[in-house]
C-alpha cells in the first residue's frame, strides 16, 4: 500500500525532525580536548569529589605544588559502567583519600586532565581510560592491564 504524503506532510516531518529533542552533549574525542605531549603525574593527590556521572565520571583531586600551593584538578575518567567493569565503584574513591593519577593535560592548560593510570594507596593499580577514545597508547608496563 501507498500512502501520498504531500509537500505540507514533508514539512511537517522535517520540523518535528528539528524541533525533537537532541543528546545533551555529543561524545568527543581525546585529541578535541586533551594534549597528549603533555602527560601529568600527581603522586599523593588528596581526593576532594568524584562523580560517578555520564558520559563522563569525574575525580577532583588536590594536588600540592613544590611552593606549597595547592591545585584542584578536574580528572576525566570512563563512564560509570566502564569504570565498574574495572572494579572502582562508589566505595573505592572517597574524599581525603590519597592516590597517584597519571594522565594528559587539557589543551586549554586548565587544571584539567584525562586520566589514564590510578594508584591507591594499597598499591592497586586501576585504569580509568574510556575504551578507544583516541588516547596515547601507553607502554605496557608490569601490573598495568591497559588491555581490558
Amino acid at each position: 500500500m501507498r500512502s501520498k504524503l504531500g509537500v505540507g506532510g514533508v514539512v511537517l516531518a522535517g520540523m518535528v525532525l528539528l524541533l525533537s529533542p537532541s543528546p545533551a552533549q555529543a561524545h568527543h574525542a581525546f585529541a578535541a580536548e586533551f594534549d597528549a605531549n603533555k602527560p601529568v603525574k600527581f603522586l599523593d593527590a588528596t581526593v576532594t569529589r568524584v562523580m560517578l556521572i555520564n558520559p563522563h565520571s569525574w575525580i577532583y583531586v588536590d594536588v600540592k605544588q613544590p611552593d606549597g600551593t595547592v591545585e584542584n584538578w578536574a580528572i576525566e575518567a570512563g563512564s560509570p559502567n566502564i569504570l565498574l567493569r574495572r572494579g572502582i565503584t562508589r566505595d573505592t574513591l572517597k574524599a581525603g583519600q590519597k592516590i597517584n593519577v597519571e594522565g594528559y593535560q587539557s589543551k586549554d592548560g586548565s587544571h584539567r586532565a584525562n586520566g589514564r593510570d590510578l594508584t591507591l594507596e594499597n598499591g592497586q593499580k586501576l585504569f580509568l581510560g574510556s575504551s578507544g577514545d583516541g588516547a596515547p597508547y601507553e607502554v605496557q608496563r608490569p601490573g598495568i592491564d591497559t588491555k581490558k
